[in-house]
């Protein structure tokens, strides 16, 4: 299990300290303001004055300066980001602005759902626009591959106890080198790989963009099925097909290079599949590896994203075959033994 950095009692004390000083209050208190799956924490002050986001990123386990270079180029391009108040990369503490509690995830329902997400596209499409700047990464065959093994040993080998023979191999790495075809045939523009209401803050000139420090040169439909098909909420397809084609329209508008709506509907149906398999692995990975087990919770909404898009495209079958076969029935053992 990986350890908790954050609740170490001499981190919690240099956290502590930094902030103190960074407010110019003897007496600030912090209290954990978010929960993260990565090494960051958050943390928001209580004293004197307004309150403001403590950024812990211990230098050891996360440097901050990627998640500062890409601030730099958002907020220099016109991205809502937060405002950064102070800085100390050395020893990974940031003092932020304080954009709230709920996440756009906790306000978003049935009724503001397609004025939240309008915002969210002026934001996506001001990331999309801007050039890649030197020694951006990108989100190539490297990449594709570490996420297509995250799902078989991860997801499939140590949660569901599943070992394929030969032929489910063959067909599932068939399956896998079609979306990754897939994937590197699209357009590149700059993807956040996180882009969701989870990840956005509903504010003035926002939503406000978190957590974007991975941000590479990818495929231009990554982004919106991430933000409509989310790792924590999910909506009816014909709505999501539906903001699909908002996103395409306004897309064409702003010049970004999107194939025709056709086209554009089957990469995101695929890209979502990768993005789905990837997550499975993941969540798979910090229950088992990190101990951070609550992710599991959110397994069934992606099996349920895969059963509604899978039929769609025959290219898939054997992906269908494999989730019928192995994988339901193995999540049912799970929750039987449960």
């Amino acid at each position: 299990m990986t350890p908790d950095i954050s609740s170490d009692p001499q981190r919690a004390r240099q956290r502590l300290q930094w902030a103190r000083n960074a407010l110019n209050d003897a007496a600030a208190t912090l209290e954990r303001a978010s929960v993260d799956a990565g090494f960051r924490s958050y943390w928001r002050s209580h004293g004197a004055g307004a309150s403001r986001i403590v950024m812990d990123s211990p230098p050891d386990r996360e440097d901050v300066r990627p998640w500062l270079r890409i601030h730099g180029l958002f907020e220099h391009n016109g991205v809502r980001v937060p405002y950064i108040e102070q800085c100390d990369a050395d020893n990974g503490f940031l003092l932020l602005e304080d954009l709230g509690g709920p996440t756009l995830a906790m306000t978003l329902d049935q009724a503001n759902a397609d004025a939240h997400f309008d915002a969210a596209i002026e934001q996506l499409l001001a990331i999309q626009r801007i050039p890649a700047a030197e020694g951006i990464g990108e989100f190539g065959e490297a990449l594709l591959l570490r996420d297509a093994g995250l799902f078989e040993e991860w997801f499939l080998g140590h949660h569901l106890g599943i070992t394929l023979d030969c032929g489910e191999s063959e067909q599932l790495e068939l399956v896998q080198r079609r979306l990754m075809d897939n994937a590197h045939a699209q357009a590149k523009v700059l993807v956040h790989r996180d882009f969701m209401p989870r990840n956005l803050m509903p504010v003035p000139g926002g939503p406000a963009v978190l957590d974007f420090q991975d941000t590479v040169l990818g495929p231009v439909a990554y982004d919106a099925v991430s933000l409509f098909k989310d790792a924590f909420l999910s909506w009816p397809l014909a709505r999501v097909d539906g903001w699909l084609a908002r996103y395409h329209q306004r897309a064409q508008g702003a010049g970004i290079p999107v194939p025709p709506l056709p086209t554009f509907l089957r990469d995101a149906d695929w890209m979502g599949v990768q993005r789905h398999l990837k997550i499975l692995g993941i969540f798979a990975r910090l229950h088992y590896r990190d101990g951070k087990s609550k992710y599991l919770a959110d397994v069934p909404r992606f099996i349920a994203y895969l059963d509604e898009v899978l039929p769609r495209h025959p290219q898939l079958a054997p992906l269908a075959e494999l989730l019928d076969a192995r994988i339901k029935p193995a999540l049912a053992a799970l929750a039987e033994a449960a």
